[in-house]
């Protein structure tokens, strides 16, 4: 029997989950209906829905009319890919009139408002199912295979380096997550990912966190320091974001221009803002320090300006130690094709033993964003799931311990101490 869904956010990642429904899994999914704050853009999700997946055009509601549609439509789950800052009063109001939810990463940005969804769950008895695509990508499973099988023993350390480059990190700055009240900063939008690996690589959680770092790099005073004078508010109409090779270009992107410029008359959200303005506040150089329950240590960093996209890490273990280097496609959402979104560049996965030769482990690669991860992540959500023997499908907890970390990371920020975990929410298991 088909599920009616429902989705809430019609922007940038929407189309992830949508166009999957209405593409690849019309026998188990029927979508209803969509809702945004801005008008242009649920016209516009409803127009790629008729010109690119070639299916009929669903019912729209305004932000304001969230609980009409619910009570209309009578969806089974809400999606939900609206900004960050609002993603705690879908879920929770969905629940409340009686639906499950699916949420994009992170499931929210501060612990209160983690608080206020694991009590909702509990009062409601309603599941929630966070979307970590990053857990299904081949190499990030063959890790936590060789990790569970013992392959490097016991587990003790871990460092990892993620590397966001001029256009992926950059775009962080240009868009609304620049102000942390929407985004958590990068430590929760972005390192929820990272974060959330660590706990599934190790079969832990964090216990404490220490961090620290800044604006280093992108930012309008650092851009003076560094002797650069040429200021733009927003890219669109600003003569000096022609040479700027940080500027997007709405109107040469159609996708762009629709979905966001001619959506400006509604909300006035400016979505190619200069990386170099004023209105920055969330960090783009950042270290952190996590000691796990199981007492493994993580030493983290992420950089959102650098030459190339990818990630580095290193396990260390009581019988040897796995290196691993990814480098990834450059992210889409500043113009680039879809399919693009997590195409690895170069993969090297090494095994050292303690005592005997180093080895390289293959891990196949298939069709598909991560490496053929979403795929598997978009049948889990919609089709019919498979079994698992890593459990990779991400529960309520899972998003809410992922997040946590990075959470609990700003706290740090903001005193200079390290921080409990458990102090900041109350998970009720």
């Amino acid at each position: 029997m088909k599920k009616k869904y429902v989705l809430v956010g019609t922007g940038g990642r929407a189309e992830f989950f949508y166009g999957a429904m209405v593409r690849d899994f019309q026998e188990t999914c029927s979508l209803v209906a969509f809702c945004d704050s801005n008008q242009t853009r649920l016209n516009y999700a409803n127009k790629l829905l008729e010109e690119k997946y070639n299916v009929e055009k669903i019912n729209t509601y305004t932000a304001d009319r969230f609980d009409e549609m619910v009570e209309t439509e009578k969806p089974d789950i809400v999606i939900v890919t609206s900004v960050d800052r609002t993603h705690h009063r879908y879920i929770i109001r969905a629940m409340e009139l009686g639906c499950d939810v699916i949420t994009e990463k992170p499931m929210t940005v501060d612990a209160e408002k983690t608080q206020a969804i694991i009590d909702t769950i509990e009062r409601t008895g309603q599941q929630v199912r966070v979307t970590f695509n990053y857990r299904y990508a081949p190499h990030n499973t063959k890790i936590r295979e060789l990790i569970r099988d013992g392959v490097i023993g016991e587990v003790n350390s871990v460092h990892f380096e993620w590397a966001l480059d001029t256009q992926h990190g950059a775009d962080y700055f240009r868009r609304w997550h620049r102000d942390k009240r929407n985004s958590g900063g990068l430590l929760v939008h972005k390192s929820t990912h990272h974060f959330d690996l660590v706990n599934f690589w190790l079969n832990t959680e964090p216990e404490t966190v220490y961090a620290t770092g800044g604006l280093r790099f992108y930012g309008k005073e650092n851009a003076e320091r560094r002797g650069e004078t040429k200021f733009y508010q927003r890219a669109h109409g600003s003569e000096h974001a022609k040479n700027d090779p940080f500027a997007i270009d709405l109107e040469a992107n159609e996708h762009l221009k629709s979905m966001y410029l001619e959506a400006e008359k509604e909300d006035g959200y400016q979505r190619d803002q200069s990386v170099f303005g004023d209105g920055i506040n969330i960090e783009d150089t950042l270290g952190v320090v996590v000691t796990y329950k199981n007492k493994a240590i993580l030493t983290y960093s992420l950089n959102a300006y650098l030459p190339w996209e990818g990630f580095q890490i290193a396990f260390n273990g009581s019988k040897g130690r796995i290196e691993v280097q990814v480098r990834e496609q450059s992210y889409i959402n500043s113009g680039g094709e879809k399919g693009d979104e997590g195409k690895l560049k170069e993969k090297v996965l090494r095994v050292i033993p303690m005592f005997g030769e180093p080895y390289e482990v293959e891990v196949e690669e298939k069709e598909g964003g991560h490496g053929g991860g979403d795929p598997e992540l978009l049948n889990d959500l919609f089709g019919v799931p498979k079994e698992d023997e890593f459990n990779r499908a991400a529960s309520h907890i899972d998003g809410a311990i992922s997040i946590l970390t990075g959470i609990a990371g700003n706290k740090s920020l903001q005193t200079g101490q390290a921080v409990k975990v458990d102090e900041l929410v109350n998970l009720k298991r």
